[in-house]
């Protein structure tokens, strides 16, 4: 539950236009968050679990933002470096497509929770940080989650989530691991393509 949650305080938090491209990364979290809160609790199709809608808004406000290659580094660790760049690719969009699937329902279950956002230290050179907010819910102990996030030509992007000292995307390393130990890097990317043209997979157990 913490790590479907984690994803979608991500969803919520992350949206930078051109606009806002030189917006403080703690700014941004905030601005974008609160606005996308106010639409899912207006949007009956997301509050009833419309996977199309649900994804259509991931696709349109949230995945531009992310740094997917470096989160799919993150995932893989050593095993990154032996990958070609062609297998990089692969493994990067098939990623991508694998935590759009595992975590996309948690978009609906959101509306009923409030954040608090931590003040943020942060150098006019700086180009990490890491955003720190609060997830309050209802009848339930809050949750600390925090967001890495890297100053990009592009503005700043997401390259990890950080729930409860946990990071989102190393919980799969032991498991790309293991496979492109026993099946290669062209064995994970076959792995995954497979989990990805069936059932949405549920999100990996924290270590």
């Amino acid at each position: 539950m913490i790590r479907t949650l984690a994803i979608a305080s991500l969803v919520l938090a992350l949206n930078a236009s051109s606009a806002f491209a030189q917006e403080s990364p703690d700014a941004l979290v905030k601005r974008v968050a609160e606005d996308v809160l106010a639409t899912i609790r207006a949007d009956k199709e997301i509050q009833a679990g419309n996977q199309a809608r649900i994804r259509q808004v991931m696709e349109v406000k949230l995945l531009p933002n992310f740094d997917f290659p470096r989160m799919t580094a993150l995932a893989m660790g050593r095993s990154w470096r032996t990958a070609t760049p062609e297998q990089q690719k692969q493994l990067t969009d098939e990623f991508r497509t694998l935590l759009v699937r595992t975590y996309s329902g948690a978009l609906a279950n959101y509306r009923d929770n409030t954040i608090e956002y931590k003040p943020l230290r942060i150098n006019p050179s700086d180009t990490e940080v890491t955003v720190r907010t609060e997830v309050k819910r209802s009848g339930q102990a809050p949750v600390q989650i925090d967001y890495g996030m890297e100053k990009t030509a592009d503005g700043w992007k997401a390259y990890d989530v950080i729930v409860a000292g946990v990071s989102l995307v190393t919980t799969y390393r032991d498991e790309f691991n293991d496979t492109v130990k026993s099946s290669g890097i062209d064995g994970l990317i076959k792995a995954l393509e497979s989990k990805n043209r069936g059932p949405a997979p549920a999100p990996p157990a924290a270590k």
